[in-house]
């Protein structure tokens, strides 16, 4: 028999303990996946241009699948939704272990994770209250981000030593994320029968983009995660690009350990904001937001490796305390009106949209030839502005419902 939902139970549960490690195994093998992929194209000459592709597809399957995957979540216990996701990416790892298409086991591993999301995260409402919700947001997101790091050093070194090696050791973090997952209790489903018929659930999807971006709450936290992790993805390419001109130093490790600052500079912010902001107080997190536009203009201008560090440090820290408490708001008052998963399915669309606009935005701006120093301050500004203008609006709805 179905358990009831554990929102009473102690922070460190049982559900929490398999969520958290499930959600690092699954991270660690998505990491450490992408750059073994990326060395087996490059190995068996594919051309440069396939590589981008390869996140491409990746990304494209969040927007595709955007309609579905919260209903899904939402449809069953979100702890075998999570180890369904998980198979599904064990399936696309061992396609490319096996000498596959490595661009179709990589868009199989893009679907599991597609549908692993709205129920990694809406889960987190289900088994901690509401005052315990940042700071499961704040583990969560410090739990990825470990992850990501080490995730991405492994399958790097890895597949420098042998290509074989790291696929296989991303199958393992899949099947150790399965068997975690085995461990989260059943929890009751937060809308079961619902219709699957496509056509309705598309309905119902966009129904639910009604509902949240109506909601002045919901609608502040997508256009914040939204420009957030955007401009996340941003960064990461914009680095490539300014460490040559303003450093000097052309390797292709650099830029890694130089986005490696900013993952450790989230654990910290993220760390922060549990301790510091609660779901009645979120709107303090809009100055760190725009302390981040201004960081990376300061960063642009930086030509010292540890200088560099620093600020990239100090841009993490900011982001973290920034978008944790926003995915927490999301996730409260999404399970009221829409579900959980459907919440977190909207949230994705709009993430990922924002992520292929930006870095479009971006690949133009470099196609215009613009230098990069000034690319990275006029990025910087750009997103102060935009935090400011949230920031701004926020404060008017307040005045209009006071």
């Amino acid at each position: 028999m179905s358990q009831p939902s554990m929102a009473a139970a102690p922070l460190m549960s049982k559900s929490m303990t398999a969520v958290i490690v499930a959600q690092f195994l699954s991270a660690f093998g998505d990491n450490a996946l992408l750059f073994a992929a990326l060395a087996l194209i490059k190995q068996q000459l594919y051309p440069d241009w396939s590589q981008p592709v390869l996140q491409m597809a990746f990304v494209a399957t969040y927007i595709i699948l955007a309609p579905f995957v919260g209903q899904f979540a939402d449809s069953f216990s979100k702890g075998r939704v999570m180890m369904v996701a998980n198979l599904l990416k064990l399936g696309g790892a061992a396609v490319i272990c096996a000498g596959l298409n490595p661009f179709l086991g990589y868009t199989l591993v893009g679907i599991g994770a597609a549908a692993y999301s709205p129920a990694k995260y809406g889960i987190l409402g289900e088994i901690a209250s509401g005052e315990q919700l940042v700071k499961a947001n704040g583990m969560m997101e410090a739990s990825t981000i470990a992850a990501i790091l080490l995730g991405s050093v492994a399958g790097g070194a890895l597949a420098d030593w042998s290509i074989l090696a790291a696929l296989g050791i991303c199958v393992l973090a899949y099947g150790a994320a399965v068997a975690a997952n085995w461990f989260i209790p059943r929890l009751t489903p937060a809308r079961p029968g619902q219709s699957w018929n496509p056509a309705k659930m598309t309905r119902t999807f966009f129904s639910a983009c009604k509902t949240l971006w109506q909601d002045g709450e919901t609608r502040f936290s997508l256009v914040g995660t939204s420009l957030f992790w955007g401009a996340g993805v941003t960064l990461r390419f914009l680095l490539v690009l300014w460490v040559p001109v303003a450093l000097g130093i052309t390797d292709n490790k650099t830029p890694t350990l130089l986005n490696a600052m900013v993952a450790i500079g989230i654990v910290f912010g993220a760390g922060a904001a549990a301790k510091l902001i609660r779901l009645e107080t979120v709107k303090r997190c809009l100055p760190a937001g725009v302390a981040i536009g201004i960081a990376v203009v300061v960063f642009a201008l930086q030509t010292s490796m540890l200088s560099s560090y620093i600020v990239l440090v100090v841009v993490g820290i900011l982001g973290g305390f920034f978008v944790v408490p926003l995915n927490a708001l999301l996730q409260h008052r999404g399970k009221i009106s829409v579900g959980a998963g459907n919440a977190i399915a909207v949230q994705n669309l709009g993430e990922n949209t924002a992520m292929l606009l930006m870095l479009g935005l971006y690949s133009l701006v470099v196609m215009a030839g613009a230098p990069v120093v000034a690319i990275g301050i006029g990025f910087g500004v750009v997103f102060a502005l935009a935090i400011t203008a949230l920031w701004i609006w926020k404060n008017m709805q307040k005045r209009r419902l006071a």
